[in-house]
């Protein structure tokens, strides 16, 4: 059965209000990216046992920690990207999650606003992301990569060749058809198909073709076909929401506790309309 989650913050900065609308919305997960502004690799320890504990007072878990890690020029300091990397880990396993979402490096700094060759920095980032993988098996964690705009992974053909040159199953594939059509990919079937041995998480939202946030099937995603084919081929992991409906920023977006039920409430009239069960 699949499990519905949502980054909460796309609500608002308060868990407290996070929570209450989840609950409203029948969600018991959370994708933890930020609470009170604070994004979440830089909570402290106390303030992770607190979440924690509130969340677990809620009956919600924690699916995913959604970290920025890979939001980095690749030219960065590696070793300072590791500290930030083992941060998520350590997280991670305070919030008793299986699961980092992560990134694939933007182009070195000096190269401005992503016009350099990808093929001059692919090695890099395979490297990076192989002592990353490393390290996550060595915790028992699992790295969901996602093919957000502008870093080295965002196109089918690099997603995939990252994929399939890791081939770790510590390394894996989130699903995140909007951000497929921000890149002029087509996210189904093709981004699906070529990524789809390697899929374990998908993220959702939708973008008109005049490059505006939707709901699940207002955009161009088509995402009765996608669940539709999800169901068909077995999958039974977590499906989260993220919606940008608000604002869409490079490191957080934002829907507000409207607009995210809005959300919410489109997804699940799909998976109503077609009889897929839900957690």
């Amino acid at each position: 059965m699949i499990r519905l989650s949502a980054f909460a913050d796309e609500i608002s900065p308060d868990l407290n209000e996070q929570i209450a609308v989840l609950k409203s919305e029948n969600i018991h997960a959370i994708d933890l990216r930020a609470v009170d502004h604070i994004n979440v690799l830089d909570l402290s320890d106390q303030q992770v046992q607190n979440i924690k504990r509130t969340l677990t007072e809620a009956g919600i878990a924690v699916a995913a920690i959604g970290s920025p890690i890979g939001k980095v020029p690749i030219d960065s300091s590696f070793e300072d990207h590791l500290v930030r990397f083992d941060r998520s880990v350590a997280v991670a396993k305070a919030l008793d999650t299986r699961y980092i979402r992560i990134f694939s490096f933007y182009p070195p700094a000096q190269a401005g606003t992503g016009d350099s060759d990808p093929a001059t920095y692919r090695d890099q980032v395979i490297s990076n992301l192989q002592e990353m993988t490393r390290r996550a098996r060595a915790a028992g964690v699992r790295l969901i990569h996602e093919n957000e705009k502008a870093i080295y992974g965002d196109t089918i053909a690099r997603n995939v060749d990252l994929l399939k040159t890791i081939n770790d199953e510590y390394f894996r594939s989130v699903f995140d058809p909007a951000n497929y059509l921000q890149c002029d990919q087509t996210p189904y079937p093709d981004a699906y198909e070529a990524t789809l041995p390697w899929l374990e998480y998908v993220h959702v939202k939708d973008v008109r073709a005049d490059g505006s946030m939707a709901v699940a099937g207002e955009g161009e995603s088509d995402w009765p076909a996608i669940l539709q084919r999800l169901r068909s081929d077995g999958y039974n992991g977590y499906i989260a929401l993220e919606p940008h409906l608000a604002n869409s920023g490079q490191y957080q977006g934002f829907s507000g506790p409207e607009l995210f039920r809005r959300a919410s409430q489109a997804l699940q009239t799909i998976l109503r309309n077609m009889d897929w069960s839900y957690a």
